[in-house]
């Protein structure tokens, strides 16, 4: 049986990258294996961060999981610090196992941690942390952006020489590519990911619960380039393959140069992609705003994915231990 495993770190509010990137494609992955889908709020702790905030985000991300159209009678959805003692304990495992010159070499630390000063060791460590989020389930299947390939790589050479040093315990996850809209870029800086962890008033960024005359004008003043063709060149027009990438992946369009052949203009473009993205958000917010009103009832969901995920996770963790003689 295909098990996947996914997260998304609340370090701000999720935005359309988040959607077309995971989140949507979670929904449909649902209902093709057992799936454990988790708000992964202990990463979110590797650099300072406010706790009022952080659990603000976490509470907004779970409803905006189930907003989405995650079942929880189908998939587990789970915050990650509700087993938290699971995750640790089998972080520290996979501390034994990783080499600290792996560690080093992710992106996120050389990226924002290296020769900082007041550099967190989770920072550091946290691939770690990673791969027990992944291994901790008996994951398969990991479908994963080109940002993460390396923390899955990563994954899966830990899991083959915890395997090799001490006995068969762990599945060796696959990665699943995303497809179109992998990675949704900046509708101001086209050339940099589309980030929920940067100001709230960027115009770059549309968040899922953005209104509609908000997304509206940001797309209206999502940057383009001056020679007016319409044409998908990643390297040479950023910001306008980037729009084509959103409008194909927002109306399920397989092909984006099918969808760059039906443009004259960039206005019109705008327009449209505008116009297909609000017309995903609206059933989202809808869904999201009733939800928000009985929290009581996202909270009950919330403690029974804990439940079984505590189940899913705990003889692993258990056979971990035995192996390396600590169990």
């Amino acid at each position: 049986m295909r098990t996947i495993f996914s997260g998304i770190k609340p370090t701000g509010h999720l935005t359309l990258g988040n959607y077309l990137g995971a989140l949507g494609r979670f929904v449909d992955l649902q209902h093709e294996a057992l799936c454990v889908f988790s708000i992964v709020d202990l990463h979110a702790m590797t650099v300072e961060h406010s706790p009022d905030r952080l659990r603000e985000l976490t509470r907004e991300a779970a409803t905006l999981y189930l907003a989405a159209g995650l079942d929880p009678d189908v998939c587990v959805v789970v915050r990650q610090s509700a087993v938290g003692a699971l995750h640790a304990e089998l972080t520290y495992l996979m501390e034994c196992t990783a080499y600290v010159g792996e560690l080093q070499r992710m992106i996120q630390y050389k990226e924002k941690g290296r020769g900082r000063p007041k550099t967190r060791a989770s920072l550091l460590t946290y691939p770690a942390l990673m791969a027990a989020d992944i291994l901790l389930y008996g994951t398969t299947h990991v479908p994963v952006g080109d940002d993460q390939k390396q923390h899955v790589e990563l994954t899966r050479d830990l899991a083959v020489r915890f395997n090799r040093t001490y006995g068969e315990v762990f599945v060796v996850p696959e990665m699943m590519d995303a497809a179109v809209a992998a990675r949704v870029m900046d509708l101001q800086e086209p050339t940099k990911k589309m980030m929920k962890s940067t100001s709230d008033d960027s115009l770059g960024q549309i968040r899922l619960l953005d209104p509609p005359d908000v997304v509206r004008r940001k797309m209206r003043r999502a940057v383009t380039d001056s020679d007016g063709v319409v044409r998908v060149d990643r390297d040479g027009k950023p910001g306008l393959t980037n729009l084509l990438e959103i409008l194909a992946a927002a109306t399920g369009e397989e092909s984006v140069e099918t969808v760059a052949a039906r443009y004259a203009s960039y206005g019109q473009l705008k327009r449209d992609t505008a116009d297909a993205v609000v017309a995903v958000l609206e059933p989202l917010q809808k869904s999201y705003a009733d939800l928000a009103k009985d929290p009581a009832a996202v909270d009950a969901i919330l403690a029974a994915g804990a439940d079984r995920a505590r189940d899913l996770g705990t003889p692993y963790l258990a056979a971990a231990k035995e192996a390396m003689g600590v169990g």
